[in-house]
Order: structure tokens, then sequence, then C-alpha cells
């Protein structure tokens, strides 16, 4: 559960990649009888979700001086027992008393949306989806009080938890644990006698943890996985050769690098199209300074952000244009640097209408010929789309996301049908773009950007010319299941990528 400590790696331990942990996971026998079981906080995500909790309770000055001098005393100390977290928890939850349950269901998801999102690490998302496609039980199993847990369990569409509840009566809390808090040998407890009531073959499942109380846990399943493991995790992960993965996390220390990197992406922008400005009026040619402007920052980002994008399939990109291009969408300013990397010049975007009132940004992206759709008055929204149309029929391709808002994480949202109609009626195809994993180099709230590399699956047009209705409404679901098993099970470099698209019905991606 804990954040690890740091210090270096045991010489013995057993270090798997999660490109092994998922091939293997992949050859497992599949079904419900066999269950991964996720711990919460430094497993599921990076640090601890109580941080956000404390936060809020601290703003609402709702944390008194025992429940501060107790939870830091814990926080600086050794390992608590059982009986210790038991009383820290105790005191924690005592000041609930009368809440209403439903007011922290609210809270719960809040917290979510505000920071909990933004934490999930993408690695343990992808081990999640690898064990759900084997039909595994998937289970998160941690000492974290539900509130802070459902709304990411929603999420990512994981059912069971097993976590600390809350007594409440007849709605209201009580102030009072409900049960054995699953903390050391409490959750280890609480693993197998779920596992008796599923069924579930414990000899046969895998269970994930990072933290030093989580060693009862671990020894309970026949498969054990430490991430990121504290110290005596490690070192007890080497004597009984438990495989150990990485998974990448943030820096917890003051770092103005990220900030400086940001600050010039931004800087960036704002040169590149002040130099396509220029390059339109001596030219007279207004297309020709928006492609040198688009293909300038994707450059100059690129190398101040320290941002690598690798394409599987980017012959897609030129093989039919113009086009609509669907790219599902996370961060605003990745998502911008992948498409300008990606498609060069030749194309504009359709956005939502909040960001034409940004200032800069939406002068600029007015600049690039952005259309704008005020969702909120649909007559605005078809004249937004009228104006793409005309791009369209002008030769210039349009970037659109079916999703309409960035995602706070991996998951996939429900598409909307608009970037579709506009495909049909202007003629052109669609052509889908994949990215992996803008989010977890700057997640739909954060204010800076990570370095790292995003890796992108174009997949090949599908001609909308000959639609007829249904083949809308068949292909918006098809393309939703299409990028959903793109992410979920991404090609290796080498592979072709096709999308075939027999009565307009793209049907996967081709992995041999």
């Amino acid at each position: 559960m804990a954040e690890a400590l740091g210090g270096p790696p045991h010489e013995s331990e057993n270090r798997m990649t999660l490109d092994d942990e998922l091939h293997e996971i992949s050859r497992s026998p599949k079904g419900p009888k066999i269950a991964a079981f996720f711990d919460f906080d430094g497993t599921l995500i990076d640090g601890y979700s109580a941080a956000a909790l404390y936060s809020e309770r601290f703003r609402n000055l709702e944390v008194g001086v025992p429940e501060l001098v107790s939870t830091v005393r814990s926080m600086l100390g050794p390992t608590m027992s059982e009986d210790q977290f038991g009383d820290m928890l105790r005191t924690g939850v005592a000041g609930w008393a009368g809440r209403q349950a439903s007011d922290i269901e609210e809270l719960g998801e809040r917290l979510f949306v505000q920071g909990i999102a933004g934490q999930l690490f993408h690695e343990s998302w992808r081990l999640v989806k690898a064990h759900q496609r084997r039909g595994h039980t998937v289970v998160i199993a941690t000492s974290a009080t539900r509130l802070q847990v459902a709304s990411l369990a929603r999420e990512i569409g994981v059912d069971d938890i097993l976590c600390t509840e809350l007594e409440e009566r007849d709605g209201v809390l009580t102030g009072r644990v409900a049960g054995r808090p699953p903390w050391g040998e409490g959750k280890a407890d609480a693993v197998k006698e779920f596992a008796k009531r599923a069924g579930i073959s414990l000899a046969k499942s895998y269970a994930y943890a990072n933290g030093d109380e989580d060693v009862p846990f671990l020894a309970a399943v026949g498969k054990a996985r430490v991430v990121n493991p504290q110290d005596e995790l490690a070192r007890v992960a080497a004597e009984h050769d438990w495989p150990t993965l990485d998974m990448r996390k943030g820096d917890s220390r003051f770092n103005p690098l990220p900030v400086v990197r940001t600050a010039a992406m931004y800087g960036a922008l704002a040169g590149s199209s002040a130099a396509g400005i220029a390059i339109g009026v001596l030219t007279r040619r207004r297309r020709r300074g928006i492609d040198f402007a688009t293909s300038l920052f994707a450059h100059v980002a690129s190398a101040l952000g320290d941002v690598d994008i690798e394409v599987i399939g980017e012959k897609n990109v030129w093989s039919q244009r113009p086009a609509v291009f669907l790219i599902n969408h996370q961060s605003s300013l990745i998502d911008l640097l992948v498409t300008t990397s990606l498609l060069k010049g030749g194309f504009t975007a359709v956005a939502k209408r909040e960001l034409a009132d940004v200032p800069v940004l939406g002068q600029i992206l007015s600049m690039a010929e952005f259309a704008f759709v005020d969702r909120s008055d649909s007559e605005r929204a078809r004249d937004a789309m009228a104006e793409a149309q005309q791009r369209l029929a002008d030769g210039v391709s349009i970037v659109i996301s079916p999703e309409g808002t960035r995602s706070l994480t991996p998951q996939v949202g429900e598409f909307k049908k608009g970037a579709f109609h506009l495909a049909w009626q202007a003629g052109v195809p669609i052509v889908p773009v994949v990215i992996r994993n803008a989010g977890e180099l700057m997640w739909r709230n954060a204010k800076t950007t990570r370095n790292g590399t995003v890796q992108v699956v174009v997949h090949e047009p599908i001609p909308t010319a000959d639609w007829q209705k249904a083949d809308l409404d068949r292909t918006v679901r098809a393309v939703h299941d299409l990028y959903v098993e793109t992410l979920e099970n991404w090609p290796s470099n080498g592979n072709a990528v096709t999308t075939t698209a027999r009565t307009t019905t793209p049907i996967g991606v081709d992995a041999k």
C-alpha cells in the first residue's frame, strides 16, 4: 500500500518487465476461478489516495490535533502492526459521525476527478485489462476506504473491492469502522475468505502489491508480484523469488524541469504561431503559414519537451487525404504535439467553443482555422460542422475527438456521431488514430508535462462514400471497439496494422 521508499535493489531480485508479465497473463488459463488481486495505493496508483482525502479535510478544518499527531507518527515510524493501523483508522473516521453516506460518496467522486485519476499507473491499467481479457476475477484489495477506491474501480471496470468499510445506519455514518480493516494479516484473511466464497483457486491466482505490510497478502496466492517494493518487501521478495515489476513513478522531490519543459513547449506554440503569421502575410497564402507553424511547433516542442512519438501504421496518414482523423483525447498539449508531428500540415481541427475564449491559445487556434463547436447551442454547432465540411471540400483534413472531451484515464469514452456524420457528408474517409499514453505524460488536470515517448497506432482509412444510415451507426460502434481493442492489446512495432472495412465495418488489429 505504501509508497516505495527507494534504496538499492536486492541483488537476487527477480526482475520482470511489463511485457513479460502481459505475455504470461495472455497464456494463463481462462475463467473467473483465477483471480488477480491488486493493492491500491502504490500499486494501482502512484502514491497515497489518502493525501487527497487529508487535503480536503484540512481545508475544511476537519482534522483534529490527536489525529494529526497519530498520523504523522505512523507515517514516520516503522511498518504498523494491524492493531496500530486499526487505532489510527478509528481515530480518523470518528470525525465523520453524523455525515450522510451519500455526501461521502460524492466526496470520493470529486477527489477522483481532481487528482486520484491522474495518479493511475498506466502499466497497472494494462495489467488489469490483460486479466479481464482472460476472464479472470479482478479484485482491488486495500486498507483504503471505499470512498477512496470506488470511483477508480468503476472507471476501470472492477466490480469486486475488499476495503475498509465505514459503518452506517439509515444512510448516516456512525464514525466507526465496519468489520476488520484489510491490513497485514487482515488483508490476507479477507482475500482467503473472498476466494472461498467465489470458488477461486488461490494457488493459480495473482496478487500485486508494494508495501512491507503486504507480505502475508502476497504469500496467500501462487503468483505473487511486487510492484515498486519497499525495502523489507524487496528483501522478502528476493528470498521467495517473487518477480518484481517497476512502474514509472512521479518525482516526489522538487524538480523544476517539468515546469521549464512545459513553459518551453507553450513558448514554442506561441513562437511557431507568430512565425506562421509572418509567413502567411509575406506570401499572402494563409494555409502556407498555418502549415509552417504546425510543422515548426512539432519539431521544436518535441525537442524542448523531450517527447518522442513512436508510430505504427504511419503510411495510413498519407494514403488518403483529405480525411477525418479521429483521436482519443487525454491531453490538450500532448495531443496537439502528436497530431502536428503525425499530420505535418494540411489539417485543422474541431474543438470545443470554450477554447476560443482562452487568452492567446484561442487566438492561435483561430489563426489555425479551428472550427469551434458550442455544444449548448445546436444551431451554432451545426454552423461549426458546416465550416469543417468546407475545410474538407478545400482539401484540408480535420482532426476531431469522437469522445468530445478529454478522458481522465486510458479508458475510451462513449463516441459521439458528429465526426462520422462529418466524414459521411463530405465523402471523405475516416482514419482512426489511437494514442496510448498521452495522459501518462500530461493527464487532463495536470499543469506540467513529463518527458517520455507517446505511442500511436494509425489504422487504415475507412471509406464513407457509399454509406447508408445503418453503416454510420454500425461503424461508430465498431470504431469504438477498435480503440478499446488496440489500447488493451497493443501491437508490437514490427506488426502490420490493418483495419478491414468490409461493409464499412473495421474489425480490428492484425497482431500476428
